[in-house]
């Protein structure tokens, strides 16, 4: 085992660990403000079924939080066990941050988690309402700070290099750096498309098995307009994020696109067979110039290729057919959305349409992950954007060390996402059956 490369490896369980940890919080980030839409609904018009959908949606959310949780604290090991270069050198800039996390978030979420899930009856309605509002402001607060972070090893600011140590010149300019807002807004409203396709998703599950109540008509109504109303602005918010990443990462633009040569004028490659040995393109299904205009708005904008960049670009395949992935499913996303709320307005849930639904309860997550592997694969060789490469961060452990830990992490991720989704597929089953039973006493 020692014949594999020990960084590739390390590489490879960080990834695992943060594929499997970024599931839960895309789901607790925007389910947390569903569940406080709920709330106010409730507070505002007295009608149970805003309720009866809240104490359902409650149970997912806290299912969710729990394994976010224990997700993200292996991660924390990984620093110092595989990847120790990467505190060292950026210590001062991680640490902070990663603690403004915890103590402005996490320690808000938990507090007021108890008194959302058990308070109710317990405290008056507006006390129990501020707790949802402050549990749905822990969690952005939560992605506020990582996302900087994230963002900051992207695009460094506000930094000066000291024998080899990163110090901060300026907080505001580490925090607010140059991709922060664009990564910040496009993955809120992933979390929130996520959500939507979840909420659906598991309402048509439960309509299908014959609970058409106004609980689940109310969350399927609020998956499919949410849907419906954050696919266009993720679409434009990409867009913006898309120049940003020009402007900034070149290199990993031009994987995305997969253009070798720096051209004016340059292609849309819609499909593609990257060949990293060749440098070129295999079966390129493109449109002339198509790329040049919505980089640079300019038919003949010149844009930077592959090759300009040496050996400092990413793998381009992973990258380019993620980006593609992503691109994807959220159109896909636009496309069943926009159909599912017409047809419900028009002649209501049909058992068809909400087959699909089904089908489609967590390609949120399928795009989340695809644009998380843009993201982070498309950073490579680089740690931190020209200052810290990967290999420079990582550690001394044997590659037979990772390796048994990589494949206990696999094994017990696969079993903890599998029994995820069936305790969620059993909850809507248990409600269904609830209701039902109420419905016919």
């Amino acid at each position: 085992m020692d014949s594999f490369d020990p960084v590739v490896l390390a590489r490879i369980q960080f990834a695992a660990n943060i594929s499997f940890h970024i599931l839960f919080p895309t789901i607790s980030i925007g389910m947390g403000w569903v569940l406080l839409f709920f709330k106010t609904r409730f507070n505002a018009t007295g009608q149970q079924h805003w309720m009866d959908a809240y104490q359902f949606w409650v149970k997912v959310f806290a299912l969710t939080f729990a394994l976010g949780v224990v997700s993200g604290i292996t991660m924390s090991f990984q620093f110092g066990t595989n990847w120790p270069g990467f505190m060292n050198t950026v210590g001062n800039v991680a640490g902070p941050l990663l603690a403004y996390e915890v103590l402005t978030a996490f320690f808000l979420e938990a507090t007021m988690l108890g008194i959302m899930l058990f308070g109710r009856g317990r405290v008056s309605e507006r006390v129990h309402t501020i707790a949802t509002f402050l549990v749905a402001a822990g969690t952005t607060a939560s992605a506020f700070w990582i996302l900087a972070l994230n963002s900051w090893m992207h695009t460094p600011a506000g930094f000066e290099m000291v024998n080899g140590q990163a110090h901060v010149t300026s907080w505001m300019a580490v925090i607010f750096n140059p991709s922060f807002p664009y990564r910040m807004a496009h993955m809120l409203i992933a979390s929130g498309l996520t959500v939507a396709f979840l909420l659906a998703g598991l309402s048509a599950y439960r309509w299908l098995l014959g609970d058409k109540g106004a609980p689940v008509q109310a969350s399927l109504r609020t998956g499919l307009y949410v849907a419906a109303l954050l696919i266009p602005v993720q679409i434009v918010v990409g867009d913006l994020h898309g120049l940003n990443t020009l402007q900034h990462q070149p290199a990993k633009l031009a994987a995305m696109e997969g253009i070798w040569e720096t051209q004016k004028g340059a292609p849309a490659v819609l499909f593609a067979l990257p060949d990293q040995a060749s440098q070129t393109n295999k079966f390129e299904v493109s449109i002339p110039k198509l790329a040049s205009f919505y980089l640079t708005h300019d038919w003949n904008g010149e844009v930077k290729g592959i090759k300009e960049f040496g050996d400092k670009h990413p793998p381009v395949a992973p990258v380019f057919w993620a980006f593609r992935v992503m691109v994807g499913v959220g159109l896909l996303m636009l496309g069943v959305s926009w159909l599912a709320v017409w047809q419900v307005r028009k002649r209501g849930l049909q058992p068809w349409l909400a087959r699909v639904m089904v089908g489609m309860t967590f390609s949120g997550w399928v795009a989340v992950l695809a644009g998380w592997y843009v993201t982070e694969i498309g950073r490579q060789p680089w740690l931190v954007y020209g200052v810290l490469t990967t290999a420079q961060a990582a550690s001394t452990v044997p590659a037979s060390n990772i390796a048994l830990t990589l494949a206990m992490y696999l094994t017990l991720y696969a079993v903890l996402l599998l029994a995820y989704v069936r305790v969620v597929f059993y909850l809507a089953r248990k409600a269904a059956k609830t209701d039902m039973e109420v419905a016919h006493a």
